[in-house]
């Protein structure tokens, strides 16, 4: 999943402290989402990508089309609630159903929908790769949809 991470800054001739800056975290924490030893959170990788101009999914290994129409400043917790509250719905699981697959509480996932919390990123991710959907979808980057 972070191969990308890699390749994208290798790419642009950049090293991790000057990804670090863009993203405004130390060199170390930016290593250990390249390395995989922790997961990159949903705000950072939204950063990440704009700047790259390329999409969540192509980052995170769910597609390879690289480029992107779109990009979005800031996430927005409602948004994405209210994608994951659309997608439960659709293959008609409760919460307490999308919790047990997440392996978490219901109320983490009440607390998504309701735009308490931003949904983690190993978990958005889990949702796109079971209900074959796009995370820039999910998270409502592209345009006109």
């Amino acid at each position: 999943m972070y191969k990308r991470l890699y390749e994208l800054r290798e790419y642009n001739d950049l090293y991790q402290k000057d990804i670090a800056k863009v993203i405004g975290i130390s060199q170390q924490t930016y290593s250990q989402w390249e390395n995989g030893t922790k997961i990159i959170p949903l705000k950072h990788l939204n950063t990440l990508c704009n700047y790259y101009k390329v999409s969540m999914d192509y980052v995170l290994g769910l597609s390879d089309i690289k480029y992107y129409e779109s990009d979005l400043k800031n996430l927005n917790k409602k948004t994405i609630g209210n994608n994951i509250r659309n997608l439960r719905n659709k293959y008609k699981l409760t919460m307490r159903d999308l919790a047990k697959e997440l392996n978490t509480t219901s109320s983490t996932i009440s607390g998504y929908e309701n735009a308490k919390t931003l949904i983690i990123t190993a978990f958005a991710y889990q949702l796109c790769k079971k209900y074959k959907i796009s995370l820039d979808d999910l998270v409502g980057r592209k345009k006109g949809d």
